[in-house]
This record gives C-alpha cells, sequence and structure tokens, in this order.
C-alpha cells in the first residue's frame, strides 16, 4: 500500500499548492469512497472514444490509479463491468476528465471512481492513442508514475520526482497541528484574531 495513503488530500494540497489538485467538477461518484493512493497509469481518450482505457485496464499494475483525459461530455469511458475487472486485476481506482455509465454496478462493486459524472451513452472503440504519456485531468498534468490521491476532499497529484519531499512535509504538518490542538479554543481563537487583525490593519482596514 502507497504510504501517501496515510495522508489527506487536503494536508497535500497545503504542501503541493493549487497547481495540483484537480478541479472540483472530479469528484466521488458514489457516496463514502474510501482514500485511495497509488501510481498514475495515464491514459488519452479522443472524445466519443474509450478504446484506450479498456486497453489499459489489462496492462496497469495492479495498485495503479488510472488517470484519463478525455473531457467528452457526450459518452461514457467505461461501465459496470471495465470496473469490475479494473477491480480484479488490482486496479485502485479511475480518476477521468470524462463520465462513466453503470453508476449502480459501480457502486455495489465498491470500485472507486472519480470523474465528471453519469452518462448512459458508449463510446465506440477505434482510436489508437499511446499509453503512459503526459495528459491533462482536472486541469492538472499527469505523468505515469506520479503519485495520486483522491478521497471526498479532491484529488492532488504528487509530482513523481518530488515523492519522498513531500511525504517528509506532509508527515510533519500534522505533528504541527497537534501542537495547535493542545491550545484551547479560547487561546487559539485569541491568537486567530490577533492575526487577522493584523492583516487588516497592514492592509488599511479601519473597520
Amino acid at each position: 500500500m502507497s504510504p501517501f495513503r496515510e495522508i489527506s488530500p487536503t494536508t497535500l494540497a497545503d504542501v503541493l499548492g493549487r497547481g495540483q489538485v484537480m478541479d472540483f467538477g472530479i469528484r466521488p461518484l458514489w457516496p463514502a469512497v474510501p482514500r485511495v493512493a497509488g501510481p498514475a497509469f495515464t491514459v488519452r481518450c479522443r472524445p466519443g472514444d474509450n478504446l484506450m482505457l479498456h486497453a489499459a485496464i489489462h496492462r496497469a499494475e495492479p495498485g495503479a490509479v488510472i488517470v484519463v483525459e478525455s473531457g467528452d461530455p457526450d459518452h461514457a469511458l467505461a461501465g459496470g463491468r471495465v470496473c469490475a475487472v479494473a477491480q480484479r486485476r488490482g486496479v485502485a481506482a479511475f480518476v477521468a476528465d470524462g463520465l462513466i455509465r453503470d453508476l449502480a454496478e459501480v457502486r455495489a462493486l465498491g470500485f472507486p471512481v472519480f470523474a465528471r459524472g453519469v452518462i448512459p451513452i458508449a463510446g465506440s472503440k477505434q482510436a489508437v492513442e499511446p499509453l503512459n504519456v503526459v495528459v491533462r485531468c482536472g486541469g492538472v498534468d499527469v505523468s505515469a508514475g506520479d503519485i495520486v490521491v483522491a478521497d471526498e476532499e479532491g484529488v492532488v497529484v504528487v509530482p513523481g520526482d518530488r515523492q519522498e519531499e513531500v511525504l517528509r512535509a506532509a508527515r510533519a504538518k500534522p505533528a504541527m497541528e497537534a501542537e495547535e490542538d493542545g491550545e484551547t479554543l479560547d487561546a487559539w481563537e485569541r491568537a486567530h484574531r490577533t492575526r487577522i487583525d493584523t492583516i487588516l490593519r497592514d492592509g488599511g482596514f479601519t473597520g
């Protein structure tokens, strides 16, 4: 299991900044989706076509998060059986800038899917594209091997060459926050108001 599974997207977003966080349209498609974390296996699908996602489920390693660039608002990239095969082969999740179908089946499987929504219309299977190239999903460039962390809070992409650095920084944040949590709410409120009032005063606020 990836060590990033223990780190929330919220903490990672604080460490990495906005540029590595997918937009809010990429969301879990069924409630109480568990947090997933794993290396990206990247896929590009042309509008109206889902061939390469179907190819990817037979090629991704167990634990991988399949990340799909599509942006097609009119056709589903995958349905219940594709998700079932992906799950059986050990794929951790789909993160797709697109749509799926058969949501009830996917929910019953418990297979995590983060996408823009649901539509019952299937795509075709004709357009061949390379796998594991850089894709853009939810406004973030994703390379094969980047770590994707996703739960109900959102989807964050950790660049492959920054994994150790980001993991150290993310693990340090809860320790710092625990020290703050040790304060009483009254003490926290006083410190918070002082900080906010200072910012307001420096900004010329007089109210």
